[in-house]
C-alpha cells in the first residue's frame, strides 16, 4: 500500500501495509534524536562484549529503570549482548560522548562469535560496584544494571528492562553530588539520528514548565517574567 496524501499536511504511512525494513526506516527517521546504550556484557567464559542500541531511554525513577531494544541478526540469532544478558542478568550501559563515538561505532561491527569488541576498539575498562560486567573507562557516565524482564517483541526483537543499582558519573560533570546535581552539558554526549547520522547535544534552549498558576483558562497569556526563563538565575 503506497503512502497516502490526507487532507491534512501530513502523509499516511499505514505501518501494517508497510514491510519490516521500511518500518524500520519510517520509525528510526522520525523518532530522533534517541540516546545511546553502549552495553558491556560478559558470556559464560567472562569474554567481554559491547555494542551500542539506539532503542533506549529511562522509565521509571522510582524503581529505577531503563529499557533497550535489542533485535536479531540478520540471519535471525540473537545477539551477543541479549544472550549475555539472558545468562548471567547483568549489564553495564554506557553512555556515549562525542570523543568516543569512532570507538563505539567500532563496537557495532558484526564480528565473529567469540570476537570481543572491547578488545577490537582498544577499551580501557573500569571495574563496577555491584556487577561483574565492566564499565568503559573512556565513558564519561555508566549504569550498572540488573536484569528486571525481557519482554519478547515479535520473533526478532526484544525489550530487555533494567534496574539500575548504580551511576558512575565524571567528576569534572558533577555540580554537587550530595544534592545530586550533574552539568549535562558537559558531558557531550551524542544521540542517534538516522543512518549515518548522529547528532550532538549542545544545541540547547531554556523553557521553564508553566505551573497551572501561570496559565488562566482562556486568557492565552503565559505569566512568566523573563528571569524564570533564564536558566542562570
Amino acid at each position: 500500500m503506497p503512502a497516502i496524501k490526507r487532507h491534512t499536511p501530513h502523509v499516511f504511512f499505514d505501518l501494517a501495509a508497510l514491510s519490516a525494513h521500511e518500518r524500520y526506516k519510517l520509525i528510526v527517521s522520525t523518532i530522533v534524536p534517541r540516546p545511546i546504550a553502549w552495553v558491556v556484557t560478559l558470556d559464560r567464559n567472562g569474554k567481554r562484549n559491547a555494542a551500542p542500541f539506539s532503542f533506549f531511554n529511562a522509565f521509571s525513577t522510582d524503581p529505577p529503570v531503563v529499557g533497550i531494544g535489542i533485535g536479531s541478526h540478520d540471519s535471525g540469532q540473537p545477539k551477543d549482548t541479549l544472550l549475555n544478558i539472558r545468562d548471567t542478568g547483568q549489564f553495564a550501559i554506557n553512555l556515549v560522548s562525542e570523543e568516543m563515538a569512532a570507538a563505539m561505532n567500532i563496537t557495532s561491527i558484526q564480528f565473529e562469535p567469540g570476537v570481543s569488541e572491547v578488545a577490537e576498539a582498544h577499551l580501557d575498562t573500569f571495574p563496577s560496584s555491584y556487577i561483574d560486567a565492566p564499565r568503559i573507562a573512556g565513558a564519561p557516565a555508566a549504569l550498572e544494571c540488573e536484569l528486571l524482564r525481557v519482554i519478547k517483541l515479535g520473533t526478532e526483537n526484544s525489550l530487555v528492562l533494567g534496574r539500575v543499582l548504580a551511576m558512575h558519573v565524571r567528576e569534572d560533570a558533577v555540580i554537587d553530588p550530595e544534592r545530586p546535581s550533574i552539568d549535562a552539558l558537559r558531558l557531550r554526549l551524542i544521540a542517534r539520528m538516522h543512518a549515518p547520522w548522529y547528532s550532538r547535544t549542545s544545541d540547547l534552549f531554556p523553557m521553564q514548565r508553566i505551573s497551572r498558576e501561570q496559565w488562566p483558562v482562556g486568557n492565552g497569556e503565559i505569566a512568566v517574567t523573563s528571569a524564570e526563563l533564564d536558566p542562570s538565575s
